[in-house]
């Protein structure tokens, strides 16, 4: 029993965390006049080192992969030890979102909620794929960047302006279009479980057919909201930080043309680093402007 701690904590994949970092960097790039530092760090630590990692952990508890899985090219035994670690990760990102404020603790807890119904085999979105793909299209994307400004602390009229919330639809758009492309490794596995994904139904070619079109909308939606904000500053930002999104996506899908076989889990990771870290770094220029020009 000793030894299967460790396991569980690999299981967490507290690394493989940090890629849904832009998320939260939009979300503080949307209202940086009301980013305290403080609030924004214990956020950032309560979402990437507790709530993500718990749900991650729940997703290995149920599913039982013997395959790659994201972060984890070979993933441990599943043990009973992965269930109470998630549990008490779980319990302690409720309790330290609550010192922030009540209506964040309880946005953290549906969060949670969410996951756990994503994976459990008694509801098990996941085998869904239309809703599996809206849960954690609208819950990774919008109600996160909408829980990450409550955390730190913004006005309702920031967080309900207009141009704030296309701004939260435009991170569920980035989803829709990445969500599929981690998936697309997968097929045999998911396939063994019964789970019938997204990627699964639309096919390899036509997952990347399905990405490139969302991630476009997405990106028109983006520099639409940012004129209409009067901030061309992060539209230029945006197109010049993601420019090595755009040349590994486009790579990658001449790769998979010539051989379905690079739909393989490191060309998966690979997009993954690549778009995490371009559009932090865009989001976070964004930030550093603001205080350096305002």
């Amino acid at each position: 029993m000793k030894s299967s701690w460790p396991d569980a904590w690999r299981l967490l994949r507290i690394p493989f965390s940090l890629f849904l970092m832009p998320i939260f960097w939009f979300a503080l790039s949307a209202a940086p006049e009301e980013v305290t530092f403080w609030r924004a760090a214990a956020v950032f630590l309560i979402l990437h080192v507790l709530v993500y990692p718990a749900s991650n952990g729940y997703n290995s508890y149920y599913d039982r992969d013997e395959g790659s899985i994201g972060g984890l090219k070979h993933p441990p035994q599943v043990t009973e030890s992965l269930y109470w670690l998630v549990l008490a990760f779980d319990v302690l990102a409720v309790v330290l979102s609550a010192f922030l404020s009540l209506p964040f603790a309880l946005l953290v807890l549906v969060y949670l909620l969410v996951s756990k119904a994503y994976s459990y085999k008694g509801i098990r979105l996941k085998q869904y794929p239309l809703g599996s793909t809206l849960v954690v299209v609208i819950f990774q994307g919008a109600f996160t960047f909408l829980m990450v400004q409550v955390g730190i602390g913004v006005s309702e009229n920031t967080l309900w302006h207009t141009t704030n919330l296309l701004l939260a639809l435009v991170s569920s758009l980035f989803l829709c279009g990445s969500y599929p492309l981690t998936q697309v490794y997968q097929h045999q596995e998911d396939a063994r479980r019964g789970d019938r994904t997204l990627s699964l139904l639309l096919g390899i070619n036509g997952t990347f057919l399905f990405a490139a079109l969302s991630l476009l909308l997405a990106t028109g939606l983006l520099l639409y909201t940012y004129w209409l904000r009067q901030e061309q500053i992060n539209s230029l930002f945006f197109l010049l930080c993601t420019f090595p999104v755009l040349a590994v996506f486009t790579w990658w899908v001449w790769q998979v043309r010539q051989s379905p076989t690079a739909a393989s889990f490191e060309n998966t990771m690979r997009m993954n680093k690549v778009s995490s870290l371009s559009m932090s770094l865009a989001f976070g220029l964004m930030l550093a402007w603001h205080f350096w020009a305002g």
